[in-house]
């Protein structure tokens, strides 16, 4: 999965407290764990959504 902090926010890596998903457009991958899942039910992380090309078929 690929997630951002919401704007203004840095959230820690999972196992890496001093590592931090900051609100960067591009986003970060990582693995799909309860420990994100938390972040993003909470509104602490959004999930950056794939750009496809071609428009909507």
């Amino acid at each position: 999965m690929k997630l951002k902090a919401a704007t203004g926010l840095q959230c820690p890596m999972e196992g890496k407290p001093r590592e931090y998903i900051n609100d960067d457009p591009k986003g970060v991958v990582v693995p799909d764990t309860s420990y994100y899942q938390r972040l993003v039910d909470d509104g602490s992380l959004v999930l950056v959504q794939a750009k496809t090309k071609g428009g909507d078929q």
